[in-house]
């Protein structure tokens, strides 16, 4: 295991400062330190406390308005970049409780198309469940789910308000690896305005998600309507090579 003198210094910045976040010394909105203070108090170049923070920034841990210093991000549920995480793994990265009361659940067969996708027979039994997403009882998502029943049997009854659908699918030997992800704006309408805190006609976003395990069979198929104050998605992107072989390329 490294020790923390082995450790790049960008990292041992970002790992103070989110220290200091987690530990609630620095609280939502509070400034950071500017660069040389920083620098000065950790014993790094300026060069080093700007990659840390850009680290922290991408993270979703801190906001780093244009010349201005940065300050501690609210509450807004954010991804790692390019990675698959469950809503109660995004919750325990927060060290935030993540629940997910049950608004509906039913078990129907898989039509034509459902059945082509995920690798089923026509009429096999679908579990659909819908859920409330809260942090901290604070709500922040409406997700509703389709995944095929003999994937998740235990989720047919019982409690699911602590349940991970990922975990559930994990455990039964089927680990979600990838997923097809897109994210649009919506204006939020009754009932799940409501359920969300929210006024009807509020912005909002609308997530379509394919999960998929390591040989791509398709697993689960969710949509999800999150409050759009209370979500950040990240994605690194990267510029296709054709564009990059010249400007008259």
């Amino acid at each position: 295991m490294s020790t923390a003198a082995e450790q790049p210094a960008f990292l041992r910045v970002y790992r103070a400062v989110a220290d200091d976040i987690e530990a609630g010394r620095l609280r939502v909105g509070d400034r950071l330190p500017t660069e040389r203070v920083l620098g000065q108090q950790l014993g790094v170049s300026r060069a080093t406390v700007r990659r840390a923070i850009a680290e922290l920034a991408l993270r979703g841990l801190v906001e780093r308005p244009e010349r201005r210093r940065a300050f501690v991000a609210g509450e807004q549920l954010s991804e790692p970049p390019n990675a698959l995480l469950s809503f109660t793994e995004l919750g325990r990265r927060r060290g935030r409780a993540a629940t997910s009361p049950l608004l509906e659940r039913d078990v129907r067969p898989a039509s034509i198309l459902e059945a082509d996708g995920f690798g089923i027979q026509p009429g096999e039994p679908l579990l659909r469940l819908r859920r409330l997403r809260l942090l901290d009882e604070e709500p922040i998502a409406i997700d509703e789910a389709l995944v095929p029943l003999e994937l998740v049997p235990r989720l047919a009854d019982g409690d699911v308000d602590d349940a991970s659908l990922y975990a559930e699918l994990q455990d039964a030997g089927f680990e979600p690896t990838t997923a097809e992800y897109d994210v649009m704006a919506i204006a939020v309408q009754d009932p799940d305005a409501t359920l969300l805190g929210l006024v009807p006609g509020t912005p909002a976003l609308l997530a379509h998600t394919r999960s998929r395990d390591a040989g791509g069979r398709l697993l689960e198929v969710s949509s999800t309507v999150y409050r759009g104050d209370r979500y950040r998605f990240q994605a690194t992107l990267s510029r296709p090579s054709m564009f990059r072989r010249g400007r008259n390329a």
